[in-house]
């Protein structure tokens, strides 16, 4: 222990707290946060700490490291709750319940152009627009922005792409949007279809239903029979659409949380209502620090979940949340409008409450059985390659590019829990030769490990190289230049059929080569860290790819030079008759020969 932590005096503290509201926290050696935690009396709370005869063990241990505390006042107990849930989410106490899934919801965004566009969202909302959410998962956003195109004909592109269109695209040939790119549409009746999508959104479907039978009678009444029938079409597949999705004794907005804890691990499951109508679930998995009751965890969850968007009118629970009274206060303060806390329910709303216990259960158990897989894939790695304690970190890198051009080499991290995604890195390769993946995976792996020689970061128990002995062999002289030892190498060699199962694993420190087998543990886990990493490099490349793109993209390929360019441009009338020329149509410009031609058409069709 500490000297500094056992120098702490809690009852002498005690002595210097108030009675008032506010949140408390406790720093170990080095100034290391412990804890976060908010009390409606500060004294008393803090108290149970120190003035308890006997502690929970993992309580008493935490408390045994404490080495100074802080604290900061509320003016009520819903303040605390919100101070403390913004702290925990910055902060990541080692002790406190945390949220893991901390990326951002999706977002359905209607931007704010003349033509506006409607579009899949995740992030920060910087642009001016519209943002309608949030979705459970990406696939929910996608689907309904299909939708979207087929009921109301709204374009999705890019900004980018929309001021460089001659022609119609895709799109409007299949029927899902009205090319006000190429001015097929005006800007008023375009208007109105965003209108109706906006409203449509906002769950307000009866409106445009009216809406829409209004202007369908008008239109019958001129005669225009045509676009009456368009109407009335629209006004079906809507009906159609309402009569399918609207789930009979739904609030119009709400979220239903159920909670289960079991074997040091807790499941979250939420079901979404907006609008009356089903947008699915999810499921989270919050890190547990102590032996947390579901109480305690639904509390906290709800207070770090909300800090980042709105609560619904209406949040039903399967059971009463620890500080609900405070819950209730901070979410109604933070969305601006009364939010209804419910645990005690009856009815439809019991039976969506059930229905999210059961989904609880389910990913509990799938969890529970995945650990217990992974753990057995770990003992198995740790037996396949003779080490002597199972390996804790895991990193794998692969590399990215195409024909050469705008190399991406991905780093990916699994422990024993899993993927360890706030970990994951890229790296934008530079100043190689186009097509050296030697070079990109020194480059990478340089500037992955560096860090690690000023004492920063932590290093992997096992580097995965995706690749044969020549890669491994550029890893090894990297450890060996940096001087890090106690890291285990091994290269991941496709067979000679390339086949899943049949890779032959190369080892760093003898030269040694392996090959488990199809039915080996260990062989799954590595390939399955392998997959991800290349998933995330490629990932990457397409990204860096399209940013390139966006940014104009002839110029940036290797051997066009402001010569080249322009006969092209000149030959194909723009930037959209190059994109649109094959391989032989760009041979026949003067200046491009086949090798060229490839490489320019697959950068600009990736």
């Amino acid at each position: 222990m500490p000297s500094d932590a056992a120098a702490f005096d809690g009852k002498a503290y005690l002595r210097t707290l108030t009675t008032s509201p506010g949140v408390y926290r406790m720093f170990g050696a080095g100034d290391a946060l412990l804890y976060v935690g908010k009390a409606r009396n500060l004294r008393k709370r803090v108290g149970n700490y120190f003035l308890k005869p006997q502690l929970e063990p993992r309580i008493a241990s935490m408390v045994s490291q404490i080495a100074r505390m802080e604290v900061t006042l509320t003016r009520t107990e819903g303040e605390a709750l919100l101070l403390e849930a913004q702290l925990i989410k910055s902060l990541k106490p080692r002790y406190n319940i945390m949220l893991r899934d901390d990326k951002s919801y999706p977002y359905i965004f209607v931007s704010d152009d003349p033509f506006p566009r409607i579009v899949f969202h995740r992030g920060a909302k910087r642009e001016k627009g519209r943002y309608f959410g949030p979705y459970p998962s990406a696939h929910a956003v996608r689907e309904s922005i299909t939708l979207m195109q087929r009921l109301f004909r709204i374009r999705n592109c890019e900004n980018s792409y929309y001021r460089n269109r001659t022609r119609p695209c895709l799109q409007y040939q299949i029927g899902r949007c009205t090319a006000p790119c190429v001015g097929f549409i005006d800007a008023g009746e375009y208007a109105e279809d965003v209108r109706h999508a906006v409203m449509f959104l906002e769950g307000r479907n009866d409106a445009v239903l009216d809406d829409l039978s209004a202007k369908m009678e008008a239109a019958s009444a001129h005669q225009d029979y045509e676009r009456a029938a368009r109407l009335r079409d629209q006004i079906a597949t809507l009906r159609g659409l309402q009569a399918h999705s609207y789930v009979q004794g739904a609030s119009a907005d709400m979220d239903v949380f159920a909670c289960r804890v079991e074997a040091g691990v807790a499941c979250v499951s939420v079901l979404f209502f907006r609008g009356g109508i089903s947008l699915g679930s999810r499921d989270h998995f919050p890190k547990l620090a102590f032996d947390d009751s579901p109480e305690d965890v639904l509390g906290q969850f709800l207070a770090q979940y909300y800090l980042d968007q709105p609560a619904p009118a209406e949040v039903v629970c399967d059971r009463e949340p620890a500080d609900a009274s405070a819950l209730t206060e901070m979410l109604t303060a933070q969305t601006g409008h009364t939010v209804a806390l419910k645990w005690r329910v009856r009815g439809e709303r019991a039976r969506f409450v059930e229905l999210a216990g059961r989904n609880a259960d389910a990913a509990l158990l799938a969890r529970l059985s995945s650990r217990q897989t992974l753990h057995t894939r770990f003992e198995a790695l740790r037996e396949l390659l003779q080490l002597a304690e199972s390996p804790q970190r895991l990193e794998c890198f692969d590399i990215s590019h195409t024909m050469g051009e705008l190399t991406v080499a991905s780093c990916v991290v699994f422990g024993p829990e899993g993927p360890q995604k706030q970990h994951y890195r890229r790296f934008n390769i530079q100043g190689i030769t186009g097509g050296d993946d030697y070079a990109a995976m020194r480059q990478a792996l340089e500037r992955r490990f560096k860090p690690l020689t000023r004492g920063e970061g932590t290093a992997p128990d096992v580097l995965l190289i995706d690749g044969g002995k020549g890669q491994v062999a550029q890893a090894m002289d990297v450890l060996r230049e940096l001087g890090l030892v106690g890291i285990e190498v091994v290269g991941i060699a496709k067979g000679p059929s390339r086949r899943v199962g049949e890779e032959t694993l190369v080892l760093g420190d003898s030269g040694r080569l392996l090959e488990p087998g199809p039915d080996s543990p260990a062989l799954h886990l590595i390939d399955a860290v392998r997959d991800e990493a290349h998933r995330f490099a490629i990932t990457g490349h397409r990204k860096r790819r399209e940013k390139a793109r966006e940014h104009g993209g002839l110029e940036d390929i290797p051997g066009i030079g402001a010569a080249r360019r322009a006969a092209l441009l000149k030959a194909f009338g723009g930037h959209a008759g190059v994109v649109a020329a094959g391989v032989e149509e760009l041979c026949k410009v003067h200046g491009i020969h086949r090798e060229l031609a490839e490489r320019i058409h697959a950068f600009l069709h990736g």
